[in-house]
């Protein structure tokens, strides 16, 4: 009779426990169909039936996900590199940092390591193709998106059940040395030449946005007209400009030739164009300078009449930075535009990203509290200290005004230095 409800179970596709006369608790836990098309399953044994019931349960959850093996067929690296690059992290992370690992996988991971069994990976195993990649021109801070990429792969695999041990874990990346050349901010001078420069130029409160509050790139192109508050002079930051991916639209049938999807003539939109901000500390709100909601006004103008002028074809949208025919700007095209920018206003050739240290810098220079200047910044309170280590530079002439009160403190004020060979009798 017992047999009989045991068949029936596991005709049921449900897993049959049982107490053997060795005294153990036993399973058979139906997994799918082999290649061939035939069932299998696996046969489990634990001491008590508690230790039973929840590797059963366990089985059962990674044949439900589709990640457990198929006997016979251990997971390789690169087969569980590609399932959870796919399956497992793109449904979970951003766009973003989906990308990265897509690369890391895809360029390094995959052909390095890909061919070891994952239950036999080794720490030496990614030690080794770290030095291979360095040895190739790879520079240490690739190694290491390919490291925390494996690291964050494997911790899931060993979570999983599928490996004993995450390899990359116990692995040791490449040191990461400081760059010798710090960011060196934008002094108030050249602040000044720039706002000179883009006064003659389209869109340019965006660049002011930038080098007066620190707007990040994507915050800035993501910034709508419903964000601003011109009457109380204030702005929201609740979502980022995210780079466009294109793929190709053109038919099989009559190809266009070019490589990248992004020249196709056809070529269609695969990713969002905006996403929110990730963190609570970047959805805020920053006040803005009477001269900055002055140059907002004249932009909305502005953007009036370029929308008049184009007629049927203005890209309708409610962003406040677009192209001369509506429509959100591209970041690749706003880079260009600011090393235009630096150009033609004569001053030195920097990142997009310095403008946001010299805004931070220029707060601390002011004497804006720590406080108000994470919140214009959009730090994490956690974060905060690490961060403003990082963004807010102590100009030269500050240094020297502290070493001269220094020298007045503790050496007093110099008396006027006194001739020796000099007649000084009356």
């Amino acid at each position: 009779m017992a047999d009989d409800k045991r068949r029936t179970r596991r005709a049921n596709g449900e897993s049959a426990i049982y107490l053997g006369a060795d005294g153990r608790w036993h399973a058979r836990v139906p997994m799918g169909y082999k290649d061939d098309g035939t069932p299998y399953r696996r046969h489990l044994t634990r001491p008590t039936r508690k230790e039973l019931v929840d590797e059963v349960r366990k089985l059962e959850k990674q044949r439900d996900e589709g990640s457990a093996q198929q006997p016979g067929k251990p997971w390789t690296v690169e087969k569980w590199l590609l399932h959870w690059v796919e399956n497992i992290a793109k449904p979970a992370v951003s766009e973003n940092t989906y990308d990265g690992y897509e690369v890391a996988v895809r360029v390094h991971l995959v052909p390095g390591i890909g061919q070891h069994r994952l239950d036999r990976l080794e720490p030496e195993h990614l030690e080794s193709l770290y030095r291979r990649m360095q040895k190739n021109g790879s520079k240490p801070a690739t190694a290491h998106q390919a490291h925390r990429t494996a690291r964050t792969a494997l911790g899931e695999a060993a979570r999983r059940g599928h490996a004993a041990k995450n390899a990359a874990a116990l692995a040791k990346p490449p040191r990461m040395e400081e760059a010798e050349d710090e960011v060196d901010p934008y002094s108030l001078e050249e602040v000044q030449s720039l706002l000179i420069e883009v006064n003659k130029r389209r869109n340019s409160a965006r660049w002011m946005l930038a080098l007066a509050l620190g707007l990040r790139q994507g915050e800035t192109l993501g910034l709508r007209w419903s964000d601003v508050d011109l009457d109380n002079e204030y702005l929201k930051l609740r979502r980022n400009r995210l780079r466009p991916r294109y793929k190709h639209g053109c038919p099989e049938a009559s190809p266009c030739g070019r490589a990248a999807a992004g020249y196709c003539p056809d070529k269609e939109q695969v990713r969002r164009e905006t996403k929110n901000t990730k963190s609570r500390a970047g959805r805020r709100a920053v006040p803005l300078p009477g001269p900055l909601v002055a140059m907002l006004r004249a932009h909305a103008e502005a953007q009036a009449r370029e929308r008049k002028t184009a007629g049927d074809l203005w890209t309708e949208s409610d962003y406040v930075f677009t192209k001369r025919l509506g429509g959100p700007l591209s970041p690749n095209t706003d880079y260009h535009d600011w090393k235009r920018l630096l150009e033609d206003a004569g001053v030195r050739d920097g990142r997009l990203h310095d403008a946001r240290h010299t805004a931070a810098t220029v707060l601390m220079l002011l004497g804006v509290p720590a406080r108000v200047i994470d919140q214009i910044m959009g730090w994490e309170p956690g974060t905060s200290a690490r961060m403003r280590a990082r963004y807010l530079h102590v100009p030269d002439a500050m240094l020297k005004d502290v070493a001269r009160k220094i020298a007045d403190a503790i050496w007093g004020t110099p008396e006027a230095a006194v001739d020796k060979n000099q007649d000084n009798e009356v």
